[in-house]
């Protein structure tokens, strides 16, 4: 135990001289933790070890630090880069939305479950209280949770650029005076409901110059994507399927070229119907996902976000991590020497 005992102040003495960061502190206490539990330190030798970081601090994320390498209520993994967009940076990759639910609890909950830092909220059904939006505004924290205004309804240019003017009054009004942020759609075709592209990139134009921070919702266009970025979009949101089909990702080759050619993060919207398909988005390299209906059509709203968060934090180490390669032929998992043969 006295070589384990050294090891650990070596390390913290060391920490301390360089102002050892928040996260190797966590990262630091939740080892010595865990060797008190192994019995490499005693209970007395990890509370002296603790002191001379400042005393034990939250037990739970030390823990959680120890065993996993990143604390399980911020979804960044310690190798990765929170998302940032527009300089605001968050650590959840799940965007949800509050639309299609049976009720306003029922949303609440699901938006809690997902551990989510960003909602998308339709300005002009909460603006008129349209069934199932009355109190809307009202019913989420938003002082935790960033509102990300859409435009949804709108199926010209125009329409979307005074919609996007009064998500950001509203945005103001309850409490968020800095947030620009709005959700681009525009959605001429009732019955598909695909995204306009020539009246999305001219809203875009004009709200990138009124200074908004546009995230605009397009086809999975590689062309359209990079010029969106040219103009000052500071996401790229392709569908991967019709919105609400539940049909998953069908559009990966293009998806592909975009997460591959565009620099501002690319999050795929629409489209998913399980978390099976949001990892798999996020393991293809996308930066975040939006999903509404597959969580609110859900038989258990709550649950299916618990589980696309999951699936987000999943499929977002696994493209960290990176894959094995894939073959043609099989290899043995355990090794052929030193086996037992018969003769």
């Amino acid at each position: 135990m006295e070589d384990v005992f050294k090891e650990f102040e070596e390390v913290i003495k060391s920490g301390l001289k360089s102002n050892m960061s928040r996260d190797a502190k966590l990262m630091t206490i939740g080892q010595i933790l865990y060797a008190v539990t192994r019995d490499d330190l005693t209970i007395e030798e990890g509370k002296q070890l603790e002191e001379m970081m400042g005393g034990r601090i939250h037990w739970e994320e030390a823990l959680e630090y120890s065993i996993f390498g990143y604390p399980l209520d911020t979804a960044t993994p310690y190798f990765d880069k929170p998302l940032v967009i527009a300089g605001k940076t968050f650590h959840s990759r799940l965007m949800t939305g509050t639309g299609k639910y049976r009720s306003i609890a029922e949303m609440q909950q699901s938006v809690n479950a997902s551990r989510c830092e960003i909602v998308t909220v339709a300005v002009r059904r909460v603006q008129t209280n349209a069934p199932g939006h009355e109190g809307l505004a009202e019913a989420l924290d938003w002082t935790k949770i960033w509102m990300l205004p859409n435009t949804a309804g709108c199926q010209t240019a125009d329409e979307a650029i005074r919609v996007a003017r009064l998500g950001r009054e509203m945005a103001k009004l309850l409490g968020q005076e800095d947030n620009n942020f709005v959700k681009l759609e525009v959605i001429p075709d009732a019955k598909y409901l695909l995204p306009d592209p020539i009246g999305t990139l001219e809203a875009a134009e004009q709200l990138v110059k009124e200074g908004f921070a546009v995230l605009p919702y397009i086809n999975a266009d590689p062309l359209l994507a990079k010029r969106l970025e040219e103009v000052g979009c500071v996401t790229v949101m392709p569908l991967g399927s019709p919105i609400g089909s539940g049909q998953g990702i069908n559009n990966a080759a293009n998806i592909q070229i975009i997460i591959d050619t565009v620099k501002v993060p690319v999050v795929v919207d629409a489209g998913i119907g399980t978390p099976s398909e949001a990892a798999r988005a996020m393991e293809m390299g996308a930066d975040a996902l939006l999903i509404n209906s597959a969580i609110a059509n859900a038989q258990n709203s709550p649950a299916m976000a618990k589980a696309m968060g999951m699936a987000a934090e999943a499929g977002r180490m696994a493209y960290l991590a990176g894959r094995m390669p894939i073959k043609d032929y099989a290899i043995a998992s355990s090794p052929q020497t030193g086996t037992v043969t018969s003769k």
